[in-house]
């Protein structure tokens, strides 16, 4: 099990990214969270098969349709395997 935490940079507040994540996260089989930060970024932490974790990352390059990603910052980690699910925060 590994752990990813990314963090979005651009229009991705207020365009469903947080919802459209944790969706896509919960098809993958993946447990986490992801928020917004009051810089305007959202955070995801998510742990699971690295191999869905990348597809996440994936997708995390260009989110929703109304999003507009301008950079994404990641790491990968072992994972603590804290969360029971995935969730919006």
């Amino acid at each position: 099990m590994t752990r990813l935490t990314a963090k979005i940079y651009g229009t991705v507040q207020g365009v469903f990214f947080r919802e459209k994540t944790e969706a896509l996260a919960k098809n993958l089989g993946l447990t986490g969270f992801a928020k917004n930060l009051p810089d305007g970024t959202v955070k995801i932490v998510a742990e699971g098969d690295e191999v869905y974790l990348q597809q996440l990352l994936e997708w995390c390059h260009h989110g929703p349709g109304s999003a507009k990603v301008e950079k994404v910052e990641s790491t990968f980690q072992v994972a603590t395997s804290e969360f029971e699910g995935f969730k919006v925060e």
